[in-house]
């Protein structure tokens, strides 16, 4: 891989992972939520899914991903029943009567724990149209996938962990930085509330996506 390759596909996965997505909702809304850790989690599960497509392509598998493509649309349709089921949870949370209601809230910890954020990051990476066909179309663009070498796939690997990582981890803790100051918010509950109605549509959407 020469230099200007590397730094062009940095920018281009860097600039794929800070653009609004159902991910980086995902990544925001879990770390204000629940926490810094849960986001990290998220955020982790999501960098796993794009070095899963990367092996998918590395290893020539593009076609084996076409021929799943049902195998695909389930994993989306799980990413959206998730975020559907994640939406209608917040909702609920702000319907129930709270005591000392305008005190500094402390987050609290995500169902399922560290691993059900985990995995709900990689599920929505996995089910992510724009991921599939950026590795399995676009990533042979920019490098010639039969010739790579170890170091190479390393390096290519290093990388969407760097771009792709280093931004939902930016995410995350202006995700919880911006929780933290707003815990005295008058309008806090209504805006849970929308965020959790946001989250259904967002579910809705990717359940639609061809």
């Amino acid at each position: 891989m020469t230099l200007l390759g590397t730094a062009t596909l940095f920018l281009v996965l860097a600039a794929m992972a800070a653009l609004p997505s159902s991910s980086v909702a995902l990544v925001v809304a879990r770390s204000a939520m629940s926490g810094v850790r849960h986001g990290l989690a998220v955020a982790l599960g999501i960098v796993t899914g794009d070095l899963v497509f990367i092996a998918l392509a590395v290893l020539g598998m593009a076609a084996l991903a076409a021929e799943l493509g049902a195998l695909f649309a389930l994993i989306r349709y799980a990413a959206a029943a998730y975020l559907v089921w994640f939406g209608i949870s917040l909702i609920r949370s702000q319907l129930r009567p709270v005591a000392g209601e305008g005190a500094a809230v402390k987050p609290k910890g995500a169902r399922g724990g560290l691993a059900g954020s985990f995995m709900a990051g990689l599920l929505l990476t996995m089910g992510d149209v724009k991921a599939i066909l950026f590795y399995a179309s676009l990533l042979p663009t920019f490098l010639d996938l039969t010739a790579l070498s170890g170091a190479d796939i390393a390096l290519l690997s290093f990388i969407a962990v760097v771009s792709v990582g280093g931004v939902k981890v930016v995410y995350v803790f202006a995700a919880e930085r911006l929780a933290s100051r707003a815990s005295g918010f008058a309008w806090l509950r209504q805006a849970k509330m929308l965020a959790g109605g946001a989250f259904v549509a967002l579910g809705g959407v990717l359940a639609l996506k061809g």
